[in-house]
């Protein structure tokens, strides 16, 4: 009897901004990912966050369109308000 795993694909939320760049820690409230400024920075300088596949300790690293942010399992991926 064969068994076959399928993998579910990583799950990804679009987050629009309507400026050029945003701050990690500023990205985090709006994703609505942390509830303030202060869990945010606990979470980023524990190092679980990820930019674009790496950690990530910087809390005023500047994200812009199409950088993933991943925290807990979910990504979350910055676009243009236009999208």
């Amino acid at each position: 009897m064969k068994v076959s795993i399928r993998r579910s694909a990583p799950k990804e939320q679009l987050v629009p901004i309507t400026t050029e760049y945003i701050k990690l820690e500023s990205f985090l409230k709006l994703a609505n990912v942390v509830e303030s400024g202060g869990m945010a920075k606990n979470f980023i300088q524990d190092g679980l966050v990820m930019v674009n596949g790496e950690v990530c300790t910087m809390r005023g690293k500047k994200l812009r369109p199409e950088d993933r942010v991943s925290f807990e399992g979910m990504t979350y991926r910055v676009c243009n308000a236009a999208e």
